[in-house]
């Protein structure tokens, strides 16, 4: 199966150096090997698959709200890269001010890494994100997207979820989580990353247990607020994992070059910020 042929945005990448900006001395798990990533390694990346744009999305693992490796990255993108940051939910809206000046255009909250009770009193943040047109990116995983709908029913911040909202396959497309994310497609602001599969499938490349949800996620959201994220350098990995191999699995589920086109391209340079003409993004 051939790559997609369209140019692309890269809407979830993670950039990795221990050696220019060394992890955190309390960090949980150490990235190591093909796992890291820097900036120049990103860039050669991007240039062998097309990538004209990329979303670089700030790590809990290694880094947290440090965001000195997320900044580097993004200058060294040259005008090619955004990012979303991660910030303490105290964070002061200066600070906010100071990431989207240099590029942040969105704040993560990683629920599997710190539990939905550690982002329950953040009703604040999510003002300040709102009132800087920040969105607010969300991973979560299985149910726990339950647990955080109270607090993202009361706020009108632009959602961005993360890899499908990794649900129970074993629940099938009709879990409550599950369909609690295709009603915030249907009903608000929102877009969803059809990437990570490999963190929620339980099969082997090319994850086919996956395309159900994937298939609900794009009647749910449309391909207008749908997205995709590669996840590169693949952190905590089951398996190995390649660049090319995840692109293909978009052009058996996604066959139409205009599909590829707007869900690789049009949906988010509209989201991230980029101009829509491929011709004038190189």
């Amino acid at each position: 199966m051939a790559l997609p042929a369209c140019p692309k945005i890269d809407c979830h990448i993670h950039a990795i150096d221990p050696v220019r900006f060394p992890y955190a001395d309390d960090t949980p798990y150490r990235p190591s090997g093909q796992e890291i990533a820097p900036a120049a390694q990103l860039l050669r990346v991007f240039d062998a698959f097309d990538v004209r744009h990329a979303l670089v999305v700030a790590t809990n693992t290694g880094y947290g709200s440090d965001s000195r490796i997320l900044l580097d990255t993004l200058a060294q993108g040259g005008g090619t890269l955004k990012g979303v940051a991660v910030v303490d939910n105290d964070v002061d809206i200066k600070e906010l001010e100071r990431l989207k000046a240099a590029g942040v255009i969105g704040v993560a909250y990683n629920v599997p890494f710190h539990g939905a009770d550690y982002y329950s009193n953040t009703a604040d943040l999510l003002d300040k994100l709102e009132n800087l047109d920040l969105f607010l990116q969300v991973q979560v995983e299985n149910d726990q997207l339950l647990a955080l709908l109270p607090l993202i029913e009361k706020s009108r911040v632009r959602l961005v979820i993360d890899h499908c909202g990794r649900p129970q396959v074993a629940q099938g497309v009709t879990g409550k989580a599950f369909q609690a994310l295709l009603a915030i497609g249907r009903e608000r602001d929102a877009h969803v990353k059809l990437s990570g599969y490999y963190k929620f499938s339980q099969q082997a490349y090319p994850y086919e247990d996956a395309w159900p949800f994937i298939a609900a996620l794009v009647e749910a959201f449309t391909l207008d607020r749908c997205v995709w994220g590669s996840d590169y350098p693949f952190l905590r990995a089951p398996e190995r994992l390649d660049y090319g191999p995840l692109l293909t699995v978009l052009s058996r589920l996604f066959p139409d070059p205009d599909d590829q086109h707007r869900l690789l391209w049009r949906t988010p340079a509209r989201l991230l910020g980029f101009s829509n003409d491929a011709d004038q993004s190189r």
